[in-house]
């Protein structure tokens, strides 16, 4: 259909095909689409299970230190306040700039350091390089997530979903283009972490921005639901693939194929973007009104004879005037209204929240981080930690789409608050957590799947959820405020408890075997006790997190029986009116104006 359009040939075909051209680079679907690659590249922090063996070895590591390594990885990851700051005050593209330099800059040094191409640094040094380029990460989000859920804020349930799972198959994704770039070598895999995804956001810079349009939500449905099937192929895809690589051995010429058609798949959202935006520019160039997106950008120029409605001043009285905001902290005005930062972090709900997802999301993420060395402590060959990572990028994916996409469904059907949706997630990971601590045969992958789904769940859910109570208003400070959680949790399960009790574990049968540790050689302990008591202690107190969790269920179930999207659907319709209104206005005005000209015999001008 667009290749028609352009096929006749000539100058005039040259020019429309350059509108055309300029018409979708500038859209709001490319935006999209240059938001789902950045995201499918984002996630490197979700793979320091495949390297971490590596650093461990090359540096000399026990497992307490890994895991310190591990939460200043999750602390950089998640910790994204100042991006959040600085996004309020710039625009887009300077958060994904500085990003991009932040996430070079931390791998590239991870990756001197472990191929020995620079002195053995510090533990503190490698700490904050680590924290360095894992924080690109939530500049990533900040620049290209924030922004399109401001951009669609009915659909903020999809869109949150769609992108998050992006992240989460990240994981994946990057895994076989490693294979394809250099095929087995573990180190080139922090090297092609550290160029990858600062190129794609480099590349992608001028496309991430706030669009001044308001869409109806039941159009934009579909095309994110056309995202939605192609991200289920690509997951379905390296389902498959992930099965096949752990039962045969490929070539790299296969390995190389398998990266061409990832590639491929990443691409093949455009195919959605070019159509939508072919429609959308065909309606613009023929002067019809697309009925997806309203702007209103029409400037009247009154006539002398034309009385234009006087235009109210906004009131300012004296209240107002006094009032700071220091004052109004605790006096937070209704759920689903603009909350400043201040009423945000210290109301009631954002501390539910936030105690519930810390528990909630650090015990998922204790798991993933440690999913190498429970592998390795288990008995489960080399080759099948690769396949963990793999199923929990995945799952990861899915657990995003699914709550994204179903909780959406379920608050505008059905009126089901998300935070029901965060509480059964979280007892569902308890199951995960169970599973590690027995240590049965082959449990390790069941584990693997039911990890990954519910620690990509609870992401989608919790920024629905602050969206939906605080606002929009200030939403990249909140956004990245409630992703504090994540390494609050990780140092307390992760490095306090799971990593604390496998070096006692550890250094208990260094004992038993008449030897003792020499300083500079990696702790390793092995067998089911290693991991045991770390996740009965996990579970109970993702168990914890369920209840507090049910207490926001309580708390929020009347704002969640109204109409949450209510200030949005309102604000569609006063911007219909007041474009209906200037139609008119301008049809008054060229009446007169052509009336008046022809009483003197003038001539109407030509516009």
């Amino acid at each position: 259909m667009v290749v028609a359009e352009f096929t006749s040939g000539g100058l005039g075909d040259w020019r429309r095909m350059k509108s055309f051209t300029y018409h979708v680079l500038t859209g709001r679907w490319f935006m999209v689409f240059a938001s789902l690659l950045i995201m499918a590249v984002a996630g490197a922090t979700y793979m320091f299970g495949l390297y971490s063996n590596q650093i461990k070895t090359s540096l000399g590591y026990d497992q307490s230190t890994l895991n310190l390594l591990s939460f200043f990885k999750d602390l950089g990851a998640n910790v994204g306040v100042i991006s959040g700051l600085i996004n309020e005050i710039t625009p887009p593209w300077v958060v994904l700039s500085i990003g991009a330099i932040m996430n070079f800059f931390g791998y590239f040094m991870i990756w001197l350091a472990v191929t020995g191409r620079i002195a053995k640094p510090q533990v503190w040094q490698m700490c904050l390089y680590i924290c360095i380029g894992a924080n690109s990460q939530s500049f990533a989000n900040t620049g290209a997530l924030v922004t399109c859920v401001k951009n669609f804020p009915e659909s903020r349930g999809n869109i949150l979903g769609l992108l998050k799972g992006y992240v989460g198959l990240s994981g994946a994704i990057i895994t076989q283009l490693y294979h394809a770039f250099y095929g087995d070598d573990s180190q080139s895999l922090i090297l092609l972490i550290a160029w990858l995804p600062a190129a794609i956001s480099f590349l992608f810079l001028p496309t991430i921005r706030i669009l001044n349009t308001l869409q109806k939500p039941n159009k934009e449905l579909k095309v994110f639901y056309h995202l939605l099937y192609i991200s289920l192929g690509l997951a379905g895809f390296l389902m498959v693939l992930i099965i096949i690589q752990n039962k045969l051995s490929f070539s790299r010429i296969e390995y190389i194929t398998d990266g061409l058609v990832v590639f491929f798949l990443l691409l093949l959202p455009l195919v959605v973007v070019f159509r939508e935006e072919f429609n959308l520019w065909k309606n613009k160039t023929q002067g019809l009104t697309d009925p997806s997106q309203v702007k209103v950008v029409t400037e009247v120029v009154p006539s002398p004879n034309m009385v234009l409605p006087s235009q109210p001043e906004p009131a300012t009285t004296s209240s107002q005037k006094k009032s700071s905001c220091l004052a109004n902290v605790f006096k937070p005005p209704n759920r689903g209204e603009d909350y400043t930062i201040l009423q945000a972090l210290f109301s009631i709900d954002m501390l539910i929240l936030f105690t519930a997802t810390t528990f909630g999301v650090g015990g998922t993420l204790t798991a993933i981080d440690n999913l190498g060395q429970i592998g390795h402590s288990l008995g489960y060959p080399k080759k099948s930690t690769t396949t963990f990572v793999s199923l929990v990028s995945i799952w990861n994916y899915l657990g995003r789409v699914v709550a994204g996409f179903a909780s959406e469904i379920f608050l505008t059907k059905y009126k089901l608050p998300r935070p029901i949706m965060l509480t059964l997630v979280m007892f569902l990971s308890c199951v995960g957590h169970i599973l590690i601590a027995i240590g049965i045969p082959n449990s390790l992958y069941f584990a693997s799947v039911i990890i990954g789904f519910c620690f990509g769940a609870q992401w989608p859910l919790m920024f629905a959820i602050i969206s939906e109570i605080f606002g929009l208003k200030y939403y990249s400070t909140l956004y990245n405020f409630g992703a504090v959680a994540s390494p609050v949790g990780a140092y307390i399960l992760n490095v306090r408890v799971a990593g604390y009790l496998y070096d006692k574990e550890a250094l208990k049968q260094l004992e038993a075997k008449g030897l003792t540790r020499q300083a500079g050689k990696d702790l390793t302990c092995l067998g089911v006790q290693c991991y045991r008591m770390s996740f009965i202690i996990i579970a109970a107190s993702t168990l914890i997190g369920c209840f507090v969790s049910f207490i926001l269920v309580l708390r929020t179930r009347k704002f969640y029986k109204g109409d949450v999207y209510r200030k949005f659907r309102a604000e569609l319709e006063a911007a219909e009116t007041q474009m209906g209104s200037t139609k008119s206005d301008n049809i008054l005005f060229e009446t007169e104006d052509h009336t008046t000209l022809s009483g003197t015999g003038g001539t109407p001008a030509t516009t």
